[in-house]
């Protein structure tokens, strides 16, 4: 999911260390006998209903236009009330007026618009760009277009506190408002990225940190897996180096995955 700053790295790939690993690769079943063909069918008729467009959403006829003032810049988005409302945030602000109730309008000055434009593609349509496609031939899922080119400025969102990808930022953005199903979604995109910076993913843990409570350890959990498998590239980087010289939770947690992770080697080596 990375390559490294230094060049002599560069050449590393973070596919070799994607945060879930693809599934079965092997060969499409027989379509000789027709019990292999149902079986077949009935395994893509799962995927289908288990598929994010699932869960999207129609607006009913004559539900209220929402305006939505996002970012400093105060980006304006329209949405519809009774979809916006699938989240329990914006549900609570339509209750107890949050906004004018003649403007019809919600402002979120810290809210960057490239996330809130993907959480609003979700609230429609179930997913967001890229969007995830299952391969049937292997039994996998994948990105759209390759997943943005791997690891181009499109996954990456650039925030005050620097660049950071984009499905981490969603992540945390689900969770202010109450989005279960899209941390989810966000979740196991961002295990399919890869071609992405160590200094990227570094900036994504602490932001992942900074933003998600105590009590909500699967993004957090997902980065000390990373670090720990891309352990051998991360040890050579420089940026690695002034992370852990400014600490914090993040390292201490990494300390504890790491010598949980080598006493479980322990127990498995022959004695």
């Amino acid at each position: 999911m990375f390559s490294s700053n230094r060049s002599r790295h560069g050449g590393e790939s973070f596919s070799k260390h994607r945060a879930s690993k693809s599934k079965s690769h092997k060969k499409n079943p027989s379509f000789r006998d027709s019990a292999s063909a149902r079986k077949v069918e009935k395994l893509a008729q799962h995927v289908q209903a288990a598929s994010p467009q699932s869960n999207q959403t129609s607006p009913t006829i004559g539900s209220a236009i929402i305006t939505l003032s996002v970012g400093r810049e105060q980006r304006l988005f329209a949405a519809h009330e009774d979809v916006l409302c699938h989240s329990p945030f914006f549900a609570t602000a339509c209750r107890d007026q949050f906004f004018s109730s003649t403007n019809k309008r919600i402002d979120l000055p810290d809210e960057e618009p490239e996330v809130f434009s993907s959480l609003l593609e979700y609230l429609y349509k179930g997913d967001y760009y890229p969007r995830l496609e299952y391969d049937k031939r292997r039994n996998s899922w994948n990105l759209e277009d390759g997943g943005n080119g791997n690891g181009t400025s499109e996954a990456i969102v650039q925030t005050p506190q620097g660049p950071i990808l984009k499905d981490t930022v969603i992540y945390c953005a689900a969770d202010r408002y109450g989005l279960q199903e899209l941390k989810k979604l966000a979740l196991k995109k961002q295990g399919l990225q890869s071609g992405v910076q160590c200094s990227t993913i570094l900036s994504s843990a602490r932001y992942a940190y900074a933003n998600t409570p105590d009590n909500d350890s699967k993004l957090r959990a997902h980065y000390l897996a990373l670090i720990i498998r891309a352990r051998h590239t991360f040890k050579r980087s420089g940026t690695m180096q002034n992370e852990m010289e400014h600490g914090g939770k993040l390292f201490f947690d990494l300390f504890v995955a790491m010598v949980n992770h080598m006493d479980d080697l322990a127990q498995k080596s022959p004695r």
